[in-house]
């Protein structure tokens, strides 16, 4: 409980209604495809059936970006984590359309998730697009890569693991940059910013960031 009331929250729970159609999912799937935050590390092989690596995302947003993944790697499990209902309502829509059975997703704070659901040295990956970037200064202590919470990245990874971020803001997209690099047990894959890195697909806020005329910054960092 005191964890709790200690804990900056990097996200703000937006009062976005859902569509008919995502609420339709949210209740009628929900129940096989999701889970909503409890204590206690996760059996992978009992959520997914098998036991293939698992990649987590955090903040999927809409989850179209998601679904695309996942449905280009049927050999891998998605874990994906998010607050906002109406996107995991969305995702849900895709996931029933799409005859998608690699994604599993928990309704909750992705930092607590991490601390008390996933257990240390089984994530294959960690993807991280385009989280909340909250531009302004007083707010910038909110902004979820830092540390320690890289350093909880770099802890429940494999050995050959990695961390995938982009970002369209420079500032956090340095801020990153510098937190990653000084987080043990992780190295940068690349001088600096990465490449795009390939089958990756665009995003709602890409697209808008684009429209924007702003920079794309991806990280990709590995687990030493």
């Amino acid at each position: 409980m005191e964890k709790e009331k200690r804990r900056i929250k990097s996200y703000v729970l937006r009062s976005g209604r859902m569509s008919a159609a995502q609420g339709r999912s949210y209740d009628a799937l929900f129940p096989r495809y999701g889970m909503a935050f409890r204590g206690g590390f996760l059996e992978y092989p009992k959520i997914f059936g098998n036991a293939n690596p698992v990649v987590i995302e955090i903040g999927f947003g809409m989850g179209t970006a998601t679904a695309a993944i996942a449905q280009a790697h049927p050999e891998r499990n998605y874990l994906a984590i998010e607050v906002h209902r109406p996107g995991i309502g969305r995702l849900l829509w895709e996931i029933e359309r799409q005859g998608l059975e690699n994604i599993r997703i928990i309704e909750g704070d992705g930092v607590a998730v991490l601390e008390e659901m996933i257990p240390a040295d089984s994530a294959e990956g960690f993807h991280l697009f385009f989280p909340d970037p909250w531009p302004k200064k007083r707010h910038r202590k909110r902004r979820l890569v830092t540390r320690p919470f890289t350093n909880l990245l770099a802890e429940k990874l494999i050995s050959s693991g990695y961390v995938y971020m982009v970002t369209d803001w420079r500032d956090y997209g340095e801020q990153a940059l510098a937190e990653l690099t000084a987080t043990p047990g992780l190295t940068n894959a690349y001088a600096g910013f990465a490449p795009v890195q390939p089958g990756r697909p665009e995003t709602k806020f890409e697209r808008k960031g684009l429209e924007k005329q702003h920079q794309m910054y991806e990280l990709f960092f590995n687990r030493k």
